[in-house]
């Protein structure tokens, strides 16, 4: 749900799914290089966005366990806000519906969505490439959120290829517990040296999540899950570092009973349908 007016603006900040993951190398100064597919879906976080004449930025509420100074909603505002020198404040509404630390992207979008609605009210007519610099500033997962579109991604996650997907139906669920991606990432057992591949190889039902195994061996609570989903039938799929993990269904019915046969497990869940565009993308300059 989004609406916009000239001082006041609603958007979604939406989830996203990493349909599969490769590690192909690593850099010197230690970042990843790999190839992903970001799928962006209808379901996520709702921002609120109002202008106001003091010139703070406030944020309502704040996040349990994450400093003001450190959420990236505030650190997106604050570097637009510094970047074209505007004195006006602004008061953010979040409501939370991502789960912290589960892949799907919650703070990335929330840090996305803020740079493009607030390049919108404060008029600084920066372009997406300008937005899209700042982003990735605030984390590599940053940019595809604030290009708004589904995309193939390589480089740290940088260098996008907008993609139309047929636009399925998922079921999302969250184990129960917290997967610090920055530990994955540094681990000496993951993957890094798998080969790139092709769109069309990932289409005709390549790729995989390099990321899986090891989290899988890590996290007995994301191996548990995803066994109770493979012996139901299912062919389930981590996101990003997890610990979420998804299973794509071709109608929002299928998805639905898939929920339901997991209901007694008491695990958070979503069904959402993947979209290749986010609403926040017309917002932007030159899109």
């Amino acid at each position: 749900m989004s609406s916009i007016n000239s001082s006041k603006l609603t958007l979604l900040s939406p989830a996203k799914l990493n349909l599969f993951l490769h590690i192909t190398g690593r850099r010197d100064d230690g970042y990843h290089q790999l190839q992903t597919l970001f799928q962006l879906l209808d379901y996520g976080d709702q921002l609120t966005f109002e202008l106001i004449d003091e010139d703070c930025i406030r944020l309502e509420p704040e996040l349990a366990g994450v400093k003001f100074e450190d959420n990236l909603i505030i650190r997106a505002a604050m570097k637009l806000q510094a970047y074209k020198k505007i004195s006006q404040g602004v008061s953010i509404h979040l409501e939370k519906n991502l789960p912290m630390g589960g892949g799907i992207g919650g703070g990335s979008s929330n840090a996305a969505t803020t740079l493009v609605a607030l390049n919108h009210l404060w008029k600084c007519e920066l372009s997406k490439q300008q937005l899209t610099h700042i982003g990735l500033s605030l984390g590599a997962d940053v940019p595809v959120f604030v290009q708004g579109r589904t995309a193939w991604a390589e480089g740290v996650g940088e260098q996008l290829e907008p993609i139309d997907l047929v636009t399925n139906w998922f079921l999302v669920v969250q184990p129960d517990c917290h997967v610090p991606t920055a530990a994955i990432f540094s681990h000496k057992s993951l993957t890094r040296d798998t080969p790139a591949i092709k769109v069309a190889a990932f289409l005709e039902g390549g790729g995989h999540n390099d990321c899986q195994p090891l989290v899988r061996a890590l996290y007995p609570e994301v191996n548990d899950c995803l066994l109770r989903l493979e012996e139901a039938g299912y062919q389930p799929r981590m996101t990003g570092t997890g610990a979420c993990i998804f299973v794509s269904f071709k109608d929002a019915d299928s998805a639905l009973i898939a929920q339901s046969k997991i209901d007694h497990l008491a695990l958070n869940s979503f069904v959402a349908q993947g979209i290749n565009q986010s609403p926040s993308y017309y917002l932007l300059p030159d899109h």
